[in-house]
């Protein structure tokens, strides 16, 4: 048993010093453009995450959702109980398939848009999330000469997170992080509604 301790102890000295030596090496400092993508759950999810983690900070935090209605969300009332901290807006009406009208959803993505690009100027806000921005880009509401030059134009250090399913080409290219959320498995298929605290 000895040994056995002995021999992972000198592998986690050798493993400590390669990361050691790597986290050495990383000295930039910037607001990180991060895009979660792909079919699985929990883009949206993780972004939250991430907005309770700068909020831990005191620091600011906007979430600008497309596509996605006004809705009655636990993520939209845990976070506006940060107050000031937090600008919530839920600009869409509803998916794509529920307005059955497209000059109507492009008119709320330029709205949402609007919001987008007055949070991406701001220098207080360390945090902006373009929630569902994907879904926007992939019918065509918003095009890559809208939404490239505010996101390069944005304050040095903040950071953004955009959601939803098939990101643009141009966009992953210009992202400093991608996620895809590949589906193994969800219960919607077996027949589970989605259910409050879970999907909403």
């Amino acid at each position: 048993m000895t040994d056995e301790a002995d021999r992972h102890r000198e592998k986690m000295k050798r493993r400590k010093s390669v990361q050691d030596a790597e986290v050495a090496e990383k000295t930039i400092e910037k607001g990180v453009l991060a895009v979660h993508t792909g079919p699985g759950k929990g883009k949206s999810t993780a972004a939250f995450g991430l907005a309770l983690r700068m909020l831990g900070y005191g620091r600011k935090v906007a979430i600008v959702q497309f596509i996605k209605g006004a809705w009655d969300t636990g993520e939209r009332r845990a976070l506006e109980a940060f107050g000031p901290l937090v600008s919530f807006q839920a600009l869409g009406e509803g998916f794509t398939w529920e307005t059955q009208d497209r000059a109507r959803d492009m008119e709320a993505c330029r709205r949402a848009w609007d919001q987008a690009r007055t949070m991406l100027a701001r220098e207080d806000v360390a945090l902006v999330i373009l929630d569902e921005l994907n879904i926007a880009l992939r019918y065509g509401y918003l095009d890559e000469e809208t939404v490239m030059p505010p996101l390069v134009a944005r304050p040095f250090r903040q950071h953004v997170v955009i959601t939803g399913r098939n990101a643009p080409s141009w966009l992953v290219e210009a992202a400093d992080l991608v996620t895809e959320m590949t589906l193994v498995k969800h219960h919607f298929r077996a027949g589970v509604r989605a259910q409050q605290g879970f999907e909403f």
